[in-house]
């Protein structure tokens, strides 16, 4: 590596992995986009198209563990490269069928292996790795392209699909995912530094297995699991999976439907990089527990949006605020309370909890609008959950009171 890129590796671990995660969530958003389209030109049922994305979660749940255990070992760049692979392919599958199927399987299969590796908890582990100063923030900046990107290509997608088709918009998500892997091949540095460890005796290695048990025995990762557990449930399965279609249910259009959507990402990027930001000052468990309640408060508003566009921005102003905010302070808290040397085990553990919580809420609100032709009840469960998981983080201390997962 050239001494230029050895000056500015922190700014090519940040900038590639906004970008990379900003085209993977624009690929998962893209399903909620065009699932009414979906309906009406295949035929297919709601209940199919969000059981689809539902499967997708649990095969990014399936993968996320053993990707953060990878990068705790070899870095990020390799796994990066994998999940972008991953996901052009299945983004030009999705675009080249008309069948229910070969969708399933392109959708859920192929591409959320790349929506698994192109991962928070990966990009989180990498910075890391390689800040020494201010982590909160650098994770903040690195992982807000996992919403904040979104500003700009939701709406792009909603003006190819209202141009052309829905099946232009995979398409160009497939190329610029190519573009961006090209661009970490390049650019992203080969091997992350190792996280700092203590000495370990000669010959001595702690297996997947034994770190794992050390990392569930500890108060700080049941309370972190469960929560980001609904936080899942609360963001990626009820809002992503079904604000676009709740909009058009409201009978607001694709394009205003993608611009509230769009804002909403925008304002996370805000709220993300000001949640990483205050990681490094203030009480953490205090900042994390608050950004639960906030988000419980903004889904009654989302209920009573009715026909009003302005209320429908509101919410979208507020929620993304609170949005993906709770990633850097999770992303702290799993460093200094189960430990460094394991945070991407542990990170994907926390983060597969997540996608099985969205999974549950990307499933159920399909079936619960199936049923009863209106998504009150989804919106709000969301409300108590996000209560009730700020509560449980309020237990939490910002300073471990036990030992944190260190290898043997």
């Amino acid at each position: 590596m050239t001494k230029i890129s050895q000056n500015h590796r922190s700014f090519f671990i940040i900038g590639l992995s906004f970008i990379a995660l900003a085209l993977t969530f624009s690929a998962r958003a893209a399903l909620g986009l065009v699932m009414p389209v979906l309906e009406q030109e295949l035929g297919w049922t709601r209940s199919f198209t969000s059981g689809s994305a539902a499967v997708a979660l649990l095969v990014m749940a399936g993968i996320a563990p053993f990707g953060g255990r990878l990068v705790d070992k070899q870095g990020a760049r390799a796994i990066l490269l994998i999940g972008l692979a991953a996901l052009a392919a299945g983004c030009f599958l999705v675009a080249a069928t008309a069948n229910a199927i070969a969708f399933f399987l392109a959708f859920s299969g192929v591409a959320a292996v790349g929506f698994g590796l192109v991962a928070t908890h990966v990009v989180s582990t990498a910075v890391e790795q390689e800040v020494t100063e201010n982590k909160g923030l650098a994770t903040g900046v690195a992982t807000s392209g996992s919403t904040g990107g979104q500003f700009l290509f939701v709406p792009l997608l909603a003006l190819l699909i209202s141009a052309y088709d829905w099946r232009a918009a995979f398409v160009a998500l497939g190329f610029g995912t190519l573009v961006t892997m090209a661009c970490v091949y390049r650019w992203f540095p080969m091997h992350s530094k190792p996280l700092p460890e203590p000495a370990k005796s000669a010959g001595t290695q702690t297996s997947i297995w034994q770190d794992l048990g050390r990392i569930l025995q500890l108060p700080a990762f049941q309370i972190l699991f469960w929560s980001y557990f609904i936080c899942g449930y609360t963001t990626s399965g009820v809002i992503e999976t079904h604000f676009l279609p709740y909009a058009s249910f409201c009978g607001f259009g694709p394009v205003p439907s993608a611009t509230a959507y769009g804002l909403l990402s925008a304002i996370n990027l805000v709220g993300m990089i000001l949640a990483g930001w205050l990681t490094d000052r203030v009480n953490r468990p205090l900042l994390l527990g608050s950004i639960y309640l906030m988000r419980g408060l903004t889904f009654i508003i989302l209920i009573n949006v009715g026909a009003s566009f302005e209320i429908l921005i509101f919410f979208s102003i507020l929620f993304g605020l609170v949005d993906y905010s709770t990633v850097p302070v999770t992303a702290s808290l799993v460093a200094s309370h189960i430990g460094k040397s394991v945070m991407g085990l542990a990170f994907g553990l926390i983060s597969a909890g997540h996608q099985v919580g969205a999974a549950l809420g990307a499933y159920f609100g399909g079936v619960l609008y199936d049923l009863y032709a209106q998504y009150d009840w989804v919106w709000w469960s969301s409300v108590w959950l996000a209560v009730f998981a700020g509560v449980l983080v309020f237990l939490m201390n910002d300073k471990p009171a036990t030992r944190s997962v260190q290898p043997a």
